[in-house]
């Protein structure tokens, strides 16, 4: 079984500071970090830091240097990506004192992604390989179409939640992963239980995760329901944090664990995400994850 992460990798902005800036505020940050992220690339490096083979596809743009540098140091497999002469697609990241951070997203290099070049790159996979996927790239209704003509199993984090969306083939989708905004926009329900049954009624083919912050996930494939609580420690730093747990959930499915143990292992390493500042390099590697008690 191969892993294909099919999603965005972007230079990340990072600026810590008391309080996430109020309309027309401004405030003077603490701290600034250049660092390398986007939702693909931190999916990517999380899963390789289990030590498991995965392919990152996407586009790389200008000013890229960092990403690349940093994916290879990660052991992460770059042979699909495409290069274009465009600029690189970049986050601006607002981080609070308590760990809470706002984000704002270009596009970049993430929204040149042609349907060639997913022929392409979907071509080198077959039935029962695992493709991961946020929202943060162009084309993804054809590149949900094309992996589930190869019958791959797709893991999908809808975010960010938008317009997109309705766009997209989500009768498709094999693992949603959402948080709590994430399921209201999709389910129409605020309550955690009820966004589990009516996702699950929506989107029936699909095994839901819902991941709750401080207070742990749900895991929902219908029959069986697995809640895991959140390990309680003191977070600096929240980004990356839903990337690490989708990153350890995927390795652990592609091992064939059970639920309960793909949810267990996830919530591990997204506790240490936490605590650690940045997003790629605060994601901890398996034995980090199995010294936990």
């Amino acid at each position: 079984m191969k892993i294909l992460v099919f999603s965005s990798l972007n230079v990340d902005y990072d600026y810590h500071m008391d309080h996430i800036a109020r309309p027309k505020e401004t405030i003077v940050a603490d701290s600034f970090v250049l660092a390398a992220g986007g939702k693909g690339l931190n999916s990517s490096i999380a899963i390789a830091k289990t030590g498991e083979h995965v392919y990152l596809a996407g586009v790389l743009g200008t000013g890229a240097e960092l990403l690349e540098k940093t994916l290879l140091e990660n052991n992460v497999d770059i042979s699909l990506l495409d290069r274009q002469n465009v600029p690189n697609g970049h986050a601006i990241i607002q981080i609070d004192k308590n760990g809470e951070n706002s984000i704002f997203i270009y596009g970049g290099s993430n929204a040149c992604i042609t349907k060639e070049y997913v022929d392409k790159v979907i071509a080198q996979f077959d039935e029962g390989d695992l493709i991961v996927m946020q929202n943060e790239i162009n084309n993804q209704d054809y590149i949900m179409q094309k992996a589930h003509e190869k019958g791959m199993k797709l893991l999908l984090n809808p975010s960010p939640c938008n317009d997109s969306l309705k766009e997209q083939p989500l009768e498709l989708v094999d693992y949603f992963f959402i948080n709590e905004v994430e399921g209201e926009i999709l389910s129409g329900c605020p309550e955690p239980e009820d966004i589990l049954e009516n996702m699950k009624l929506k989107y029936p083919r699909a095994n839901i995760v819902l991941t709750l912050g401080s207070t742990g996930a749900y895991y929902y494939d219908g029959t069986n329901k697995v809640f895991c609580p959140a390990r309680k420690v003191k977070a600096v730093d929240t980004v990356g944090a839903g990337d690490t747990f989708m990153g350890y959930f995927t390795y652990a499915l592609s091992k064939g664990m059970t639920p309960a143990e793909c949810m267990e292992i996830a919530t591990k390493a997204s506790s240490i995400t936490v605590q650690r500042y940045g997003a790629a390099a605060a994601v901890p590697t398996l034995d980090e994850v199995n010294a936990l008690d």
